[in-house]
């Protein structure tokens, strides 16, 4: 695979970002231009061993980003995986997902992103993503270099052979996961069908079965339809974010499935923790929680009102 053209240095794209500043839109272009040719290489289902670092949506809140590292190790010293979610709501999208890119791209067996229902045309064009990069840059084409390169990011990864991870949840058409290996992933999401059910769905506690999701898209699913999943596929949990925890994670159906959520004070107003979930050689699992960076007050003047709503009051498709 060539490499990037000269004129991009990623170790010094990686400390510009970390500062918080822009790249260059030709810079841009160069970067996901290269990503989609890695990725391109990996599965929609990646295998890799632990110990790693899982982090839920991140939704443009650049210095929660940055709080992550600070508690569980920066790149390269600890193995992440990325859940999604990584655009819209918050205000430094194009900040986050930049440095989660060139992260990719330097340390490709370290950093490993699996796509959100955010990753999308569709959702970016409402959601704030689409916005920003045409405020930042004067022009769409960033969000066009990121959108494009979104259709190639990896549907599910499994740790260890026995915790599979995924940005939403199950779907009543994928019973094995060698049905998630024949997907056609290189496409924007589309509306309904197995690949739009990995992105969109929920566990329901109060369900067994599949259920039609309220949010529109995608299934709920219950206790009965998790524990068979794991059985026929010879794994122990499911990991996945999706879904706002005041908490900063939720587990549920008698330690089968864990959603980590890893937005502290979501949309800077909800009040809510936020979590990291560390895996251990062994499989081990250990929830690090955090409050919002303190960074973020610097910036209460541009915040959406101010005052702060109870999280579990926001309906799901405000997610």
């Amino acid at each position: 695979m060539p490499g990037l053209p000269a004129s991009v240095d990623l170790d010094e794209c990686i400390s510009r970002l970390y500062k918080k500043e822009l790249l260059a839109e030709s810079v841009i272009e160069a970067i996901c231009a290269k990503t989609k040719e890695l990725l391109m290489r990996e599965s929609n289902v990646v295998h890799v061993k632990a110990p790693v670092t899982v982090v839920g949506d991140i939704h443009g809140q650049f210095y929660d980003l940055i709080e992550i590292f600070k508690i569980g190790g920066w790149c390269p010293d600890t193995n992440y995986l990325f859940l999604g979610d990584y655009v819209d709501r918050g205000m430094f999208s194009v900040e986050t997902i930049s440095l989660l890119v060139c992260l990719k791209l330097r340390y490709p067996d370290r950093v490993h992103l699996i796509r959100g229902n955010h990753e999308s045309r569709g959702v970016t064009q409402s959601y704030g993503f689409y916005t920003e990069c045409s405020r930042k840059y004067g022009n769409a084409n960033v969000w066009h270099y990121f959108t494009d390169m979104f259709d190639f990011l990896t549907l599910s990864v499994v740790i260890n052979d026995q915790i599979f991870c995924v940005h939403g949840g199950l779907s009543p058409s994928i019973h094995s996961i060698d049905q998630i290996k024949i997907i056609d992933r290189f496409r924007e999401i589309p509306h309904e069908g197995p690949m739009a059910d990995l992105v969109w769905s929920d566990p329901d506690p109060e369900r067994d079965e599949f259920s039609l999701s309220p949010r529109g898209a995608g299934y709920t699913f219950g206790a009965k339809v998790v524990k068979k999943f794991l059985a026929v596929n010879g794994m122990s949990h499911i990991l996945r974010a999706h879904q706002l925890c005041q908490e900063g994670f939720q587990v549920l159906y008698d330690d089968h499935l864990s959603t980590v959520w890893s937005a502290p004070n979501y949309c800077y107003r909800c009040g809510n923790m936020a979590s990291v979930l560390e895996v251990g050689d062994t499989g081990e699992r250990f929830f690090n929680v955090f409050a919002a960076a303190p960074e973020n007050d610097q910036h209460k003047d541009l915040q959406q009102g101010g005052e702060k709503i109870d999280g579990n009051a926001l309906p799901d498709y405000f997610l």
